[in-house]
């Protein structure tokens, strides 16, 4: 299997063996440990280059954690039969809902990642591309994932090459941007040091991450419930690709270790199996209807980065309806006619007295504001969607990636044309790889190869609520400026495309600037320095 076994003393494996399921393998689980060290263990996690074994042993265990008391074996097998009864017996699927496990998946590629990221009812943190780097070798290897389907075949050698070629070009451009960097933002009497170099390194490696291929290892720490499990796991082993099926046993196995119960319908023939079958049968026939209908459609070509294609053209009058649906006695059908012979002025008022007088962006409408919706469609690279794709209330859509619509490149290279070059030149060396592997492997394995700055089409769908939420806080002034681009424009879309000139209005904290040095301020609150 394509990953490396850390290695532990025998005095540190003693210890590990108290608070994970093993030792030895990239999928684990954390158990016999407070709810509130597995929260702040995770969130240091995605800041760190480190494994999760590792950054505990090294940054949270101490003697006191011997004295965590274990649930009897007795007490667990009576816990168990109880959730067998209610699970099984009556068939209760909501008590799958009462059960949860902390779970990590190291040594990911980011295609599994997005797989895994793509359910809606689950925590998920992910090693950041703005604080680690991704310049190291492991056994005089990159980190990156050779897939079995292309460690069997004769194209091993031209894939590895490849991927290896982007990981040293990325080495090439974060080194030198980091030292061209600190000429340009010198370090000033008072400014913290730590903060100032966490900061030009996340700034360099925001110039670099395009170069990273899909194919790059990610470590990836997850919170859900047994239902949330079961339903990824069936839609993991549902998957054509090797990497995602051989992940899903591992997962399964060791879930199996802390909430069986919640677990036994996954392999079962007449349940999980069958499940896994109906959504492979879908992904099949959908793939053929799509194959006839690009032979009538129009070659894919170029399109606006942000599109806003639907919204909701009598927003105002719903909105209305629905704040005061909750404070009325009356039906929804009554009030939308009151609405709908309201005075502009009036609808004005309403509005503004439901949204409330707003001091940060935290302070979001309510629930009537989910009942207004628009839909995006958007061609960024591949690495901003990362970034977007993770918000839990959206409706998010994604096409498969491919070097054919393009890529991004970085304004920071363009003032050094040895740097541009370089970047240029490994990034248009991906299509004929691309499309070896794409002729002999399926689609499917060849986006492994396709790195981060190359552009992809994906939807998002949302309602207003959620928009006040993510438009704000992706486009505050530490955020990668290739997703803050598509929040802006997606903020003037809604108030001039759709009209919605008043939800604009009341989303007050988007913010607009343009900034050269974003990250100082959130790395001195990180610092520990204000």
């Amino acid at each position: 299997m394509d990953h490396t076994t850390e290695s532990f003393s025998l005095e540190e494996t003693k210890i590990l063996n108290k608070f994970f399921t093993n030792t030895d393998r990239p999928v684990f689980v954390l158990i016999n440990l407070p709810e509130v060290v597995k929260g702040a263990l995770f969130a240091r996690y995605s800041r760190s280059s480190k494994s999760l074994r590792r950054l505990f042993l090294d940054e949270f265990y101490t003697s006191e954690f011997d004295s965590v008391e274990v649930q009897a074996e007795a007490g667990k097998k009576r816990a168990q039969d109880l959730y067998d009864k209610v699970f099984l017996e009556y068939g209760d699927d909501s008590v799958a809902q009462l059960g949860g496990a902390h779970l990590a998946c190291e040594q990911v590629s980011n295609i599994l990642a997005k797989f895994i990221e793509k359910g809606r009812l689950a925590a998920y943190l992910e090693q950041s591309t703005r604080y680690v780097f991704y310049n190291q070798k492991v056994n005089g290897k990159y980190k990156f994932t050779v897939p079995e389907e292309i460690r069997n075949s004769p194209f091993n050698d031209d894939y590895e090459s490849y991927v290896s070629s982007l990981f040293e070009a990325y080495t090439t451009i974060v080194d030198r941007m980091i030292t061209i960097f600190q000429k340009q933002y010198p370090l000033e009497n008072g400014t913290n040091k730590r903060a100032w170099e966490n900061t030009l390194n996340a700034k360099a490696c925001d110039v670099a991450r395009g170069l990273l291929p899909a194919a790059t290892k990610t470590n990836l720490g997850m919170y859900a419930n047994g239902q949330t499990y079961e339903y990824l796991l069936i839609k993991m082993l549902a998957s054509e690709l090797s990497e995602v099926r051989l992940y899903a046993g591992m997962i399964l196995e060791e879930l199996r270790k802390v909430i069986p119960s919640f677990l036994v319908r996954v392999d079962r023939p007449d349940r999980g199996q069958i499940w896994s079958k109906y959504l492979k049968d879908i992904s099949v026939k959908m793939g053929n209807i799509s194959d006839d209908a690009a032979n009538v459609l129009p070659s894919p070509g170029s399109t606006p980065e942000v599109a806003l294609v639907d919204w909701d053209k009598d927003a105002a009058t719903k909105l209305i309806a629905d704040a005061l649906y909750e404070y009325s006695d009356n039906s929804l059908t009554d009030l939308t006619a009151y609405a709908s012979q309201l005075s502009d002025k009036d609808r004005g008022e309403i509005i503004r007295a439901y949204f409330g007088d707003r001091k940060n962006r935290r302070h979001r409408p309510g629930r009537a504001a989910e009942s207004i919706f628009y839909t995006f469609d958007i061609c960024s690279d591949y690495g901003a969607f990362r970034d977007l794709q993770r918000h839990r209330m959206l409706t998010i859509q994604w096409q498969k990636l491919s070097p054919d619509l393009g890529y991004v490149l970085p304004s920071e290279l363009g003032e050094f044309p040895e740097l541009k070059t370089l970047f240029i030149d490994t990034i248009n060396k991906s299509r004929p790889v691309f499309e070896k592997l794409m002729t002999t492997a399926g689609r499917d394995i060849a986006q492994y190869v396709v790195p981060f700055a190359c552009k992809m089409r994906y939807t998002i769908r949302m309602n207003l609520r959620e928009a006040f939420h993510f438009i704000e806080l992706r486009s505050q002034k530490q955020g990668h400026p290739s997703y803050r681009n598509i929040c802006h424009q997606m903020h003037n879309l809604i108030r001039e495309k759709a009209g919605h000139g008043l939800f604009a209005e009341e989303m007050n904290f988007v913010d607009h600037n343009q900034y050269e040095y974003s990250r100082e301020d959130a790395e001195k609150k990180y610092s520990g320095n204000p």
